[in-house]
């Protein structure tokens, strides 16, 4: 393990310098590591996993879509694609990588399968965190253990393939056979993690649903949606609107900002916008707080847990979200977004062609 300071907190983490691969190798060698659910991550870890040497195989409904990109990805029916049920009870380790929903309706299927000694494998907290609603408790004679990648599977595929990782975070709810921390450290290597950090369940869960509906997503769509209706309002034309709320955001500020931080930022742009920024960054941030708190409240109290299974279960649930979609999509700020991508292919396509 390292010890890395970070803004003058000093935190343990562990790289692949402390943790080889060839350590999580040796050590899961004689696991089978079945990847439940082939939807959000399972694709991303799973052919992860694969690639680096580790037994897998693969539990998901048969005639799916899931299941057909499964086939499409190289995994075998018979040999390392099954059932859910097949696939759980010939896992070691059996990755619990379903939705949040799924999780609660699969959960009895499972349940049946964890027999003394297996390990429980979680990239999201939920189901355990909030167990008085999603009933699952897992017995007492398994492990139990979460590595939850920072993004999603797609990006944690795409980042590996280039030769580099997501960061991830790692926890322990169980530890029936004593070896459950090393697992978890193993299968964080393995998945393809750029560097792993401690949680809990608990903590993984509260950070990420408040992320997910704050800056990641929920505050970011409606700060663009209300930028975007100012400036329309007030005579500006869509390309223009979309151009200094997305595109610029997207395309170089984000990036830049991933890359270097936001200090180089304000220093490397004008006069203008460094001040501008700086003198309302704090206007932004004070208007902001008591919605984040309120946020994280709902999270804490079971709140979010609770709409989330709630809507998440409901029988019409995808038609009802498809008209949530639909009318983003058919919006006019995200139908400019649509042309503005088209042009962007287009040149890139010129540039390809010269």
């Amino acid at each position: 393990m390292a010890i890395i300071n970070f803004g003058g907190v000093d935190e343990t983490v562990i790289t692949r310098d402390e943790y080889p691969l060839f350590k999580a190798q040796a050590y899961l060698k004689d696991e089978v590591i079945a990847v439940i659910g082939y939807g959000v991550q399972g694709p991303g870890q799973a052919l992860n996993l694969r690639d680096n040497g580790f037994n897998v195989i693969i539990g998901q409904r048969q005639d799916s879509p899931s299941w057909e990109k499964a086939l499409q990805d190289g995994w075998v029916e018979g040999e390392t694609l099954f059932s859910i049920e097949e696939a759980a009870e010939r896992g070691t380790i059996i990755a619990n990588l379903l939705s949040d929903a799924g999780q609660i309706a699969l959960w009895p299927t499972l349940k049946a399968h964890l027999t003394p000694g297996k390990t429980l494998y979680f990239s999201h907290g939920f189901g355990i965190t909030f167990n008085d609603q999603t009933n699952i408790i897992p017995p007492a004679d398994v492990d139990v253990i979460l590595v939850a990648p920072k993004g999603s599977g797609t990006s944690l595929r795409r980042l590996y393939v280039q030769g580099g990782g997501l960061n991830s975070s790692y926890a322990v709810f169980q530890d029936a056979t004593g070896e459950a921390l090393e697992k978890a450290i193993a299968l964080g290597i393995g998945v393809g993690s750029g560097y792993l950090f401690e949680t809990d369940f608990k903590r993984e869960v509260y950070s990420d649903l408040t992320g997910e509906r704050g800056v990641l997503m929920g505050a970011l769509a409606g700060i663009i949606e209300a930028q975007y209706q100012v400036l329309r309002q007030r005579g500006h034309s869509p390309s223009e609107a979309f151009n200094e709320t997305v595109e610029e955001l997207t395309q170089s500020l984000v990036p830049l900002v991933g890359e270097n931080g936001m200090d180089w930022m304000f220093s490397n742009c004008s006069v203008t916008a460094q001040r501008g920024a700086l003198d309302w960054k704090g206007r932004f941030r004070e208007a902001t707080l008591p919605v984040l708190n309120e946020l994280y409240d709902s999270v804490a109290s079971g709140k979010e847990a609770e709409r989330t299974i709630q809507r998440g279960s409901t029988p019409n649930y995808r038609q009802e979200l498809e008209v949530e979609l639909k009318e983003v999509r058919d919006s006019e700020l995200w139908q400019t977004g649509a042309t503005v991508r088209q042009l962007r292919s287009l040149k890139k396509t010129a540039e390809a062609d010269a």
